[in-house]
């Protein structure tokens, strides 16, 4: 047994074993994982303040979607490939998530990540215009296959991947000007509503209200990209929803699923409909669809609105950044549960997500902004774990 236990918990298999994205990995070792809490084998508790990066947004385990996920288990695991056959999880989905969403988001495409969600919403962009050029924005981030890596804008991650996508422009977020960029030759505008991994930076509601307006004039279709500020993260269940526009295109992911892989693409049903033919299976994927991953989205839907959790997104959110008061603090960057918390240096960055580690608090790092680091709680986190989890925060900042 205990030869067991070391290969299960081997550092030695998880460095070399398990491909590295990094040479130096967070590296804590999680046994189980219950509400905001994750537990080491030797039993230390770690707080989870990014909610597995903004997965999982109702805690870890929650019950109504475990008892989901286990009744689809033992009706059936996967039967086909997307599209082809009927299946309820997949079909109770789709009726729960266009009813939350305007009419025109009536139709969705199922896949299994936020990176094959804007893969697909680009495809069918490029299709249903018979354009081809894409506008997306400096900083932004939208996955790491190549075609999301195409429309992202952080070139030192892009460099050595070189071609991509070709007749892609990019413009400056929140800038009015830039919009005149957006011609009759583009095809679509792919956005974050709120853009995540440059460091939460939230737009005005003029220039959404700019941008949504110049793509009816050029007839350009909006893609919202609500991977990371969907699900309720930004205090509304959709963040497009605060800036009074609704996209073309909308994708989702990450808390979608409730800490299983999923994502979606959703659009009206005359544009899908142009991924069936000229020619058909347009896309195309296996997994998509998969109906344990359905029923797990479903029930995270339910919970979402039973527990009023989107409601108390804002008033948690204010809490935190009431608490966080700290000179060392530059600037604090929030929508709802949604926060970048900006320092003078990236050393010092580094050093207070080190020392909170130790302390059992798990923040981390923004990719293409190093000066801050981020806090997206799960939305059930309670005023007390909030009270507790700020005052190891400011400890951790005194002591980096």
């Amino acid at each position: 047994m205990l030869y067991l236990y070391r290969m299960e918990f081997s550092q030695d298999i998880f460095l070399n074993k398990i491909a590295q994205t990094t040479d130096s990995p967070y590296l804590i070792t999680i046994d189980r994982a219950e509400g905001i809490y994750m537990y080491s084998p030797d039993g230390k508790r770690y707080t989870d303040l990014i909610s597995g990066i903004g997965v999982s947004s109702l805690g870890h385990g929650h019950p109504k979607v475990i008892k989901a996920i286990k009744e689809q288990v033992d009706k059936h695991l996967h039967v086909m490939v997307y599209g082809e056959f009927i299946q309820s999880a997949p079909n109770l989905l789709a009726q729960k998530l266009t009813s939350l969403l305007p009419a025109n988001l009536n139709c969705c495409y199922f896949v299994n990540s936020g990176t094959e969600a804007n893969e697909g919403a680009l495809k069918l962009a490029k299709r249903y215009t018979g354009r081809t050029e894409i506008v997306s924005f400096r900083k932004s981030y939208h996955g790491s296959t190549h075609g999301s890596m195409s429309v992202s804008g952080n070139e030192v991650k892009k460099q050595a991947f070189r071609p991509l996508l070709p007749d892609v422009r990019f413009i400056d977020f929140n800038v009015l000007t830039d919009l005149e960029k957006i011609t009759t030759t583009t095809a679509c505008v792919i956005v974050e509503t709120i853009q995540g991994d440059a460091g939460v930076r939230i737009p005005s509601k003029e220039y959404m209200k700019a941008l949504r307006k110049r793509c009816d004039e050029t007839g350009a279709l909006l893609i919202l990209d609500e991977i990371q500020c969907g699900m309720g993260r930004t205090g509304k269940l959709f963040a497009f929803e605060h800036f009074g526009i609704v996209p073309d295109i909308l994708t989702v992911a990450k808390a979608f699923g409730g800490g299983l892989p999923i994502g979606s693409f959703i659009s009206d049903k005359k544009i899908m409909q142009s991924l069936t033919h000229d020619p058909m299976l347009g896309h195309i994927t296996t997994f998509g669809g998969n109906p344990v991953c359905c029923a797990s989205a479903l029930a995270t839907l339910q919970v979402l609105e039973e527990e009023n959790l989107v409601a108390q997104a804002e008033a948690k959110g204010q809490l935190i950044e009431h608490l966080l008061k700290h000179p060392h603090i530059k600037e604090v960057r929030r929508i709802g549960l949604m926060f970048a918390i900006d320092f003078d240096s990236a050393d010092r960055v580094n050093n207070i997500v080190m020392r909170a580690k130790e302390l059992g608090i798990i923040t981390y790092w923004f990719l293409s902004h190093p000066y801050s680091f981020r806090i997206a709680p799960p939305l059930t986190i309670t005023e007390e774990q909030i009270k507790e989890s700020c005052a190891a925060i400011l400890k951790a900042i005194d002591n980096a």
